[in-house]
């Protein structure tokens, strides 16, 4: 008999700067770690805050090239390539899946740095297929959460299922020093966030802006903020939460990882 394919997690990771995918810190090492506790996956699905449309678009080519969707970083950060192949099958299975969308197909994408700077931490061989999803930037929160439930058939097909993004992202008043003391308002946000997450009040997740001016500051444009919907979305009643990454760098940044679900089937 063949070995039953494990129910995978549902991810948020906080990707915080390019930088993340060379640099050694607390948040690279902590992904390596958790990228070690991981069943392995048959493929990773990723919504990415970088990768935003009109329209709602999935990646089907056989090998997604790695897009360096960034300027004035080291040369090193350029060079840097992740060759993992790609999951057309699957794509093309997300097509069917979502219906409160027509998700057409994409060739001319990839992976962003929301995507390949976590995947080769988690998976170094990039041996573990890979694809994205986009995020409609013309539709409310509502619309990107529903999205997401719509997902839930792939993670009993072996699929993890990754959002990408920042729960705090205010890059206009972000120190350039990692280390700077964080802002009152995103330790507030980032905090508040945590708890209504553990309380699967995911309506409240979805109308954050009533929160108002922490919120305003926290989240000032919703793309970083969006993904964490789409990982929300997939959290059964009863199913365990844990947050094995926090922290917010550059006083601005929230690096939070949100796990739901059981990390390994071992």
């Amino acid at each position: 008999m063949g070995t039953a394919t494990p129910r995978m997690p549902v991810l948020f990771v906080g990707h915080g700067s390019p930088m993340n995918a060379i640099a050694t810190n607390a948040y690279s090492l902590a992904w390596e770690e958790l990228g070690k506790q991981l069943a392995k996956p048959k493929a990773v699905l990723c919504v990415s805050a970088h990768w935003l449309t009109d329209g709602t678009f999935v990646h089907v080519s056989e090998a997604p090239k790695t897009i360096h969707d960034f300027w004035g970083f080291p040369r090193e950060l350029y060079e840097m390539h992740y060759h993992c192949p790609g999951a057309p099958g699957l794509a093309k299975e997300v097509q069917s899946l979502v219906a409160k969308a027509n998700v057409k197909p994409d060739t001319d994408w990839g992976l962003d740095h929301g995507t390949w700077a976590v995947m080769r931490r988690f998976f170094p061989d990039a041996d573990v297929p890979a694809f994205q999803m986009s995020i409609d930037y013309t539709k409310p929160p509502e619309f990107h959460y529903s999205i997401g439930k719509e997902l839930a058939a792939l993670r009993g097909k072996g699929v993890l299922i990754v959002g990408s993004g920042n729960i705090v992202h205010n890059l206009q008043v972000m120190h350039y020093d990692p280390s700077a003391r964080p802002y009152d308002w995103a330790v507030e946000f980032d905090e508040l966030t945590k708890q209504l997450i553990t309380a699967r009040d995911h309506r409240s997740l979805m109308e954050y802006e009533k929160f108002g001016k922490v919120a305003s500051l926290a989240v000032p444009t919703p793309d970083h903020y969006w993904p964490l919907l789409y990982t929300v979305a997939l959290q059964e009643s009863g199913e365990p939460v844990s947050f094995p990454i926090e922290g917010i760098t550059n006083a601005s940044i929230s690096m939070r990882t949100l796990v739901i679900g059981e990390v390994s089937a071992g």
